[in-house]
C-alpha cells in the first residue's frame, strides 16, 4: 500500500525547464500569449534584438515542448503563424506569480526593469482576464 505524498518531484521539468530557462523562450511565449497570434516578422520586431537564427530554434524548441502551435497557410506569399497551446497558456499564467513576487522583493532595482529587457515590448505582460478558444482554434483575449 502506498502512502500519500506532501512532496511534489522537480522530475517532470526536466524538459521543460531546458527550454524556458533560455533567455528568449519567455519572451516569446509572453509575446505571443500578448498578441494571441504573431507572425514570424511580428515577433522579431515584438522581441527587439533576437536574430533569426535564434527565433527559429527557440520556436522549434518550444513547439517541441508543445508551448507554442506553428499553424503554415496555403497562400502565396506562405503565411505562418504562432499561437500559444492549452500548455503554453497555462506555463504563462504560472509565471505571472513568480513575475509579481520578483517585483515586490527588496532590491536595488526595484521597479526598474533590466536594460538588457528595456527596449522589448514583449517583457511586458498583459494582465490575463479569461481567455477562450474559437471555433477556429484561435486563442481570445476578453
Amino acid at each position: 500500500m502506498h502512502e500519500k505524498s506532501d512532496h511534489i518531484c522537480f522530475c517532470p521539468l526536466e524538459g521543460v525547464i531546458d527550454v524556458i530557462s533560455k533567455k528568449w523562450a519567455l519572451l516569446i511565449v509572453n509575446a505571443i500569449g500578448n498578441s494571441g497570434r504573431l507572425r514570424f516578422n511580428s515577433l522579431m520586431e515584438e522581441l527587439g534584438g533576437i536574430s533569426p537564427k535564434t527565433l527559429s530554434d527557440t520556436l522549434k524548441c518550444l513547439q517541441t515542448e508543445r508551448l507554442i502551435k506553428r499553424e503554415s497557410f496555403a497562400e502565396i506569399p506562405p503565411r505562418v503563424e504562432y499561437s500559444l497551446t492549452n500548455d503554453g497558456i497555462e506555463l504563462r499564467k504560472s509565471i505571472i506569480p513568480l513575475l509579481k513576487w520578483a517585483a515586490t522583493r527588496d532590491s536595488m532595482n526595484k521597479g526598474k526593469c533590466a536594460s538588457a529587457y528595456r527596449g522589448i515590448a514583449a517583457h511586458r505582460i498583459k494582465e490575463l482576464t479569461q481567455q477562450k478558444e474559437n471555433q477556429n482554434g484561435t486563442q481570445i483575449l476578453y
